[in-house]
């Protein structure tokens, strides 16, 4: 009976123990340097991100301050052209007609640079009244204009690539003016 009982003992643990011991440990100094390895990918992974957020950040600044260049390099000319009236204008015989006209070239100059770059104009003369689109500042009764249309624009609105920059400013019609109104 005991040489059945040192036999049992001797098969079961002594075969699965030195074995489990030597591979644990190697697999502990696996996982160690996996470990490392990875916190290293970690940590530059990290410093990749914060680097292409600064650069971001930079990158945008930039865009941001010279984002308008073209728009201003497109204005230029209509500005030196600007000056050279100015100059015409402070001559002696320089005449009010020519003045006019110059500065109305200068105007479309302006409004060909600015229409290049996506500007476009609100002038809803005579159109139904876009509280979207349009400012009211009065009602004024009229004859000729149907109600809750734009009887005059005061100022000129903006749209700048589908987005709305300024609304334009307008009278809009209340219709016929009611009797025994003065007018």
């Amino acid at each position: 009976m005991s040489h059945s009982k040192t036999t049992g003992a001797q098969d079961n643990p002594a075969p699965a123990s030195p074995p489990a011991e030597v591979p644990l440990a190697e697999q502990l100094a696996a996982a160690k340097k996996e470990a490392a390895e990875n916190y290293d990918r970690f940590v530059r992974a990290a410093a990749d991100l914060e680097n292409f957020r600064r650069r971001s950040v930079r990158e945008k600044e930039e865009l941001r301050l010279f984002a308008a260049s073209r728009l201003l390099e497109d204005l230029l000319p209509a500005l030196d052209n600007l000056a050279l009236g100015l100059a015409s204008a402070a001559q002696p015989n320089a005449e009010l007609k020519a003045l006019a006209g110059g500065v109305g070239l200068v105007q479309q100059q302006l409004k060909a640079a600015l229409w290049a770059h996506g500007l476009k104009e609100i002038n809803p003369l005579g159109e139904a009244f876009d509280p979207h689109q349009h400012e009211a500042i009065s009602h004024e009764p009229s004859l000729d204009v149907k109600p809750e249309h734009i009887l005059r624009v005061v100022r000129t609105g903006y749209v700048l690539n589908g987005r709305l920059l300024r609304p334009a400013s307008v009278i809009v019609s209340s219709g016929k003016p009611a009797e025994g109104a003065e007018g």
